[in-house]
């Protein structure tokens, strides 16, 4: 990926020499509970009818609550090799560079983002990145890297252990700079679901869901963060950034944190209604139908089979 020398964003907090404390308790199924990238299995549950009820209004009650039209949203358009730093932390030169990293693919997304929400009429609100080290307390919780990056709603930020990145490559065969970008990209759709008042909906609608009704809507919602994330991709190969394997980089860490891969790799089977991310398949359709068409009328997980 092509990304040294272009402008780095200001929206960093690096916090990482304050970091290695937090509060116990970790994160719950709160009104602004995180939405991390997944590094684990999750529990047994089912899908009943009322979930399907649930999605519709989820989906046509966002402009009521919180006056956004999602269907314009969803039908809008975008506008119009050097080295990498590997994946490595184990020095402070590569720290640095990895910060500058993370800090320019924040920057082509606040591009991305801003220039689709002004073709909509709107003005997108940069979130912040916080780069932490060990553990950090964020308004959702207390954050660890066995937590993996996740976006807290309740105070717009995005979370980052760098580390994650090495865990990445060496536990998950991820490797690749455009795989760690998807990662940011992805973080970065869950803070455009909070924008356009889906994720703020689904967080208030879960608390009365069971687990089985939540696991399934939230499948939707972080395939449709997955889709955000190649959208940003599709942009960024306009500019001419990416270059050969970039794609299936992105596209093999899509890959191996799927639900069903990762169960597999964890307990050696599956428990599909447990499944809270989406399956590989349909983590590597979502970011695909993103990347492939720029348009966010071709993100709709809520009205359309996943």
């Amino acid at each position: 990926m092509l990304w040294k020398g272009r402008r780095q964003s200001d929206n960093i907090e690096d916090v990482r020499d304050q970091s290695g404390g937090g509060f116990p308790g970790g994160f719950g199924r709160n009104s602004g509970g995180p939405v991390r990238i997944p590094i684990g299995s999750g529990s047994r549950g089912g899908l009943s009818i009322g979930t399907i009820i649930i999605l519709i209004v989820l989906y046509f009650g966002a402009k009521a609550l919180f006056g956004v039209d999602l269907l314009q949203i969803l039908s809008g358009e975008g506008p119009g090799s050097q080295p990498g730093y590997g994946n490595s932390v184990s020095n402070s030169a590569n720290d640095d560079e990895m910060k500058q990293f993370v800090a320019t693919v924040l920057a082509e997304t606040e591009d991305t983002w801003s220039g689709i929400f002004q073709s909509m009429g709107k003005t997108y609100e940069k979130p912040k990145l916080v780069l932490f080290g060990g553990s950090w307390n964020s308004a959702c919780g207390s954050a660890s890297a066995a937590s993996g990056p996740f976006y807290c709603p309740n105070d717009r930020k995005v979370y980052l252990d760098m580390a994650f990145f090495q865990q990445l490559s060496k536990q998950f065969g991820a490797s690749g700079e455009f795989a760690d970008a998807y990662v940011i990209a992805h973080e970065v759709g869950h803070h455009v679901q909070n924008l356009t008042g889906i994720l703020p909906k689904f967080n208030q609608m879960r608390q009365h869901m069971s687990e089985a009704q939540a696991n399934q809507m939230s499948v939707r919602v972080e395939l449709q963060a997955d889709c955000l994330a190649g959208i940003w991709g599709h942009y960024t190969e306009q500019k001419g950034l990416l270059e050969k394997g970039d794609l299936e980089d992105a596209l093999n860490a899509a890959q191996q944190i799927g639900d069903d891969t990762l169960q597999k790799r964890a307990q050696g089977y599956v428990v599909p209604e447990s499944f809270n991310h989406g399956t590989s398949k349909q983590r590597v359709t979502w970011f695909k139908r993103g990347f492939d068409s720029g348009k966010l009328a071709d993100c709709d997980t809520f009205n359309n089979p996943v």
